[in-house]
């Protein structure tokens, strides 16, 4: 079931599958922003990456001794949501634990993502309780796919990523799906980053991350944006597929990473690896303008 949230100034649709953003549109240029999950190019939206992001090394971990088999980016992007509160302008969604996950995933836990109309934007809030006496190892993140050109008439090559602040950042590269640590590099974001489709020619560009940062797309040739902020996600993901040119970008606020070529395969152990205390709470969020 799908579930409208607006203001006067923005309206957006929610996917109970999945907990997924599918919409989001200014009421004054009923421009749409986020890509509409076309399968010829690729069939979501914004899917929420839990609980882990990326892939694992031949598909699968251990814990306590047993191996376990996980998906790339988990499985919550797959599951039905409960709707757990919806206001005019914003809207909530729990996922927990149940037989189907602990066949996947050992952990006892809550997800509620929430999202809240306000401004020029929505923010996508992210909390996960460890509903257990024992530690709780994951990772979450976001996948938003945006409409590239935003505007009729312009080009894929018309628009650039201008990040702030303008620093250089770690740069770590994929093979094959994994993270080669041996590949790190200084990347180059203390500029803006023209946008063509060889970017994404090894898969996803990444990023380390630590305070405030966002990452916008915009064009010279159009006052139309969009704009991704956040502050305690410790990664951060950009992609669209090649060597099909599809019409979107991804900017993906990361807490984990896939694999790494020299993993041990031990979930505890896990590049990127979220540890929370027992009955505890993670909570983290990010920030989508659109002008």
């Amino acid at each position: 079931m799908a579930v409208t949230i607006e203001t006067d100034h923005l309206k957006a649709v929610l996917n109970e599958k999945g907990a997924e953003l599918a919409s989001l549109k200014r009421k004054d240029n009923d421009i749409e922003y986020i890509w509409q999950a076309d399968p010829a190019y690729w069939k979501r939206h914004a899917p929420v990456l839990f609980p882990i992001v990326g892939a694992l090394k031949n598909g699968t971990y251990t814990y306590n001794g047993r191996t376990y088999q996980l998906p790339q980016h988990g499985f919550a992007r797959d599951m039905d949501f409960e709707l757990l509160e919806q206001k005019a302008d914003a809207v909530s969604f729990r996922l927990q634990s149940n037989t189907k996950t602990k066949e996947m995933y050992p952990f006892d836990f809550e997800l509620i993502i929430g999202y809240a109309l306000g401004g020029d934007g929505l923010t996508v809030d992210y909390q996960v309780k460890n509903l257990a006496s024992e530690a709780m190892y994951f990772s979450i993140g976001g996948h938003p796919a945006f409409n590239v050109p935003i505007d009729d008439g312009l080009d894929f090559t018309d628009y650039y990523l201008d990040p702030s602040p303008m620093k250089s950042r770690i740069n770590l590269s994929l093979k094959d799906g994994l993270i080669d640590l041996d590949q790190r590099t200084l990347g180059q974001t203390n500029t803006t980053i023209a946008l063509n489709h060889e970017l994404f020619k090894n898969d996803a560009l990444i990023y380390e991350t630590k305070g405030l940062n966002s990452f916008t797309i915009r064009s010279d040739k159009s006052p139309h944006l969009v704009s991704v902020s956040f502050k305690n996600f410790p990664y951060v993901g950009f992609w669209s597929t090649y060597p099909q040119k599809s019409p979107f970008v991804c900017i993906e606020p990361w807490a984990g990473l896939a694999d790494a070529f020299d993993t041990s395969g031990k979930l505890t152990e896990k590049l990127g690896i979220q540890k929370l205390a027992a009955y505890d709470t993670f909570h983290t969020k990010y920030a989508i303008v659109v002008k």
